[in-house]
Formats: structure tokens, sequence, C-alpha cells
């Protein structure tokens, strides 16, 4: 699909030549496209694109600016660190909505009231961003996306800027993105985890498509309405959403459950591991990483690094040394939860917390051989 889109890209190049974009008649109509959303990671919060049709010209077009191409060299680490270059395009819409209705996600649209000489102005700006060096653009997880890059090309050519957020005035990013999660435990555990302090900031930024169709049903423009109310261009047939234990907090519970209830060395030592090695990973994310959404990440306090060192005086049987790290992961531990009280994600990791604090405890309160 990624190679099709590229080539159909090329083709409308050459029909909307920078240099010469073509004008549009007065039947030209410009809007905000919002697909639904679904499960798979990169498809978990929606989609927004922008479209422009033109009857008497004779294009109805795509503007996308969500492309990326999993086959970048070192996509995982360039992705990780928050130097992936996405990309914008342009392409059919017959190409976008066929792509849609093939996953199975509903496509909605919002026609905007704008004038001629402003769909004129709109139309050369998009093309600007398909056909220079616009094209390529540093995705970040809230701060530039999809979404984003779609209110920032509307607002530019609109004097009075009329798509500002009015929504999540008492949330912050963290809430607004636990809804979303929340069918898919693993996916929902994973994010919340690996999120650090900037997603608890109140949610500032418009950055999610739904709630730019949420705040596009209310936006004026030259005090009227800027979009019309959504309509529905193709509805997805409803799936069977049914219990998985294996994606819900189930497994965790019994896999923490043996570790506290076996209480063996052998288990602890495991645990232990798991949970320094983590707390490494997070060490290097924060150095290595230019994403704002996983830096200063408190959740190191419970993934502590520190339980690789009280492995290694595990395995050498160093009462002393055990005591006094366990009460350092302990105090840490303790601060976690504190800290967590008012955070959306409480009751997700309350199990970790307290298994944790059980078998930590433990060797705290062991008695020296």
């Amino acid at each position: 699909m990624i190679k099709k889109i590229f080539i159909l890209s090329l083709l409308l190049q050459s029909l909307f030549s920078f240099s010469q974009i073509p004008n549009l008649s007065d039947k030209a109509i410009f809007s905000v496209l919002t697909v639904d959303v679904a499960n798979a990671s990169h498809t978990l919060y929606g989609h927004t694109a922008l479209r422009v049709n033109d009857s008497i010209a004779g294009f109805d077009v795509v503007y996308n600016y969500g492309m990326f191409d999993f086959s970048t060299s070192n996509f995982l680490l360039k992705f990780t660190k928050g130097d992936l270059q996405y990309y914008a395009a342009v392409y059919p819409y017959a190409d976008f909505e066929y792509s849609y209705r093939e996953e199975n996600r509903s496509i909605y649209e919002q026609k905007l009231h704008l004038s001629l000489s402003e769909k004129q102005a709109l139309f050369q700006k998009l093309n600007q961003s398909v056909f220079s060096e616009e094209k390529f653009y540093t995705y970040k997880f809230i701060d530039r996306n999809c979404t984003t890059k779609v209110i920032d090309v509307i607002n530019s050519v609109l004097k009075d800027k009329p798509i500002q957020n009015n929504l999540h005035k008492d949330e912050n990013y963290r809430e607004v993105l636990y809804g979303y999660q929340q069918g898919q435990f693993w996916l929902n555990f994973g994010i919340n985890i690996i999120f650090g302090h900037r997603p608890d900031e109140q949610a500032a930024v418009l950055f999610l498509p739904i709630d730019l169709l949420e705040v596009l049903k209310t936006a004026q423009h030259d005090g009227k309405a800027l979009a019309e109310k959504p309509t529905d261009l193709f509805i997805a047939t409803p799936l069977d959403s049914k219990f998985s234990f294996w994606n819900s907090i189930y497994p965790l519970i019994v896999f923490l459950s043996i570790i506290v209830l076996v209480n063996k060395k052998g288990l602890n030592l495991f645990y232990f591991s798991i949970l320094g090695l983590i707390g490494l990973f997070f060490v290097a994310v924060n150095l290595y990483s230019l994403h704002r959404e996983v830096l200063w990440n408190y959740n190191m306090l419970l993934f502590n690094p520190l339980y690789l060192v009280l492995a290694y005086f595990l395995i050498k049987n160093n009462t002393i040394w055990i005591k006094k790290i366990a009460l350092i992961c302990l105090l840490c531990l303790g601060a976690y939860l504190i800290y967590l009280l008012n955070k959306a994600h409480l009751l997700m990791m309350l199990p970790l917390i307290i298994a944790t604090g059980i078998v930590t405890g433990r060797l705290y309160l062991k008695k020296e051989q």
C-alpha cells in the first residue's frame, strides 16, 4: 500500500506541479476526514486527513500527513528516539476510502465553509507541504502528528485561527488517552509505564482525530460555523468484543500471586531481574529518546534498576546489603504509590505495587543468619 501511494503521489505531482498549482473552481469542496479508531497500536487513536474535491476541475484527492514507511532502516530505533520521519502525500480519495474500508474503520467527513480565496490559499499551502522540502517532518506523539498538521495548515491561512482546543480543560493527556486504550490491557499497560511526566500535564494541545471532529462541530469562522455537521462516508461493521482472559489484568495477577505465594529464591531473583531490566531500559530511553512523553519517567520508582543490585546480593547471600537495598527500594515504592494516588493508571499498577512491596518487604524483614 505504501508503494502504491508513493507511485500515485508521483503521478499527482505531475498534475499538481508546485510551480503550476491549478486554480480551483467555485465548486471546490474542502473537508476534514476523520477515520475511527482500531485495535492496532498505530490505529489506536484514529486518523485525520484533508480532502479536496473539485468536480469542475476533475479531481478528488486526499492530503495525508500520517504517512510513514515500516521499511525505513532502523525503524524501531528511530521511532523510540523520536527522529522518525513522517511525510505528507496526496492521492485519490477513492484509494483512501478503499484502504479504510478494508480495515473496517468508519470514515466521517466535515465540509469546511471557506471563501474561494481561502480555498485557493489553502490549496496552495497543501501543495507546498507535499511538493517541497516541507514534505517530511519529525513525528511527535502529542505535538506533531496527522491531526496537528491538519490544524496548523488550516489555521495558517485563516486569520482568526478558528480551530482551538476547548476540550479536556480539567483532564491531563494520560486521562484523555486512557479511554482509547482500555480495551487492550497489555497495550494500555505498556503505554502507561513508558510514559513519563509530560502526559500528566493538562491536555492543552488538540492532537487526537476524534477530538478535532468534536471541536469542528462548534468552531466559528467569520461569525459562522467553520464546518458542516459530520456526515458518514463509511460505517464499519460492528465486531463482537468478546472478553479475552489473556488480554486482561488477570494473567498479571496470576503471575504475581505465584511470585508472592511460592516465595522461592529463584522466583524472587527472576522477578527482581525483570523489574531491574525494565528500569534500565527506562534509563536508556530517558538518555536516548527525544520524545518528551517518555522523559522523567517516575515509573522507575517501581521498575527500579536497584533490583538488579538486590538480585546480585541475593545470589551472594549478603544479608546486610540485601536489607539495605531492600529498604531503599521500599522507600521508592512508597513514594511511587503516593505519587500515583491521583493518576489514571493507579488501579492498573496496584497489583504490581502490592506484590513488589510484599516480596521486597520479606527480604528487608528477614533475620540475619
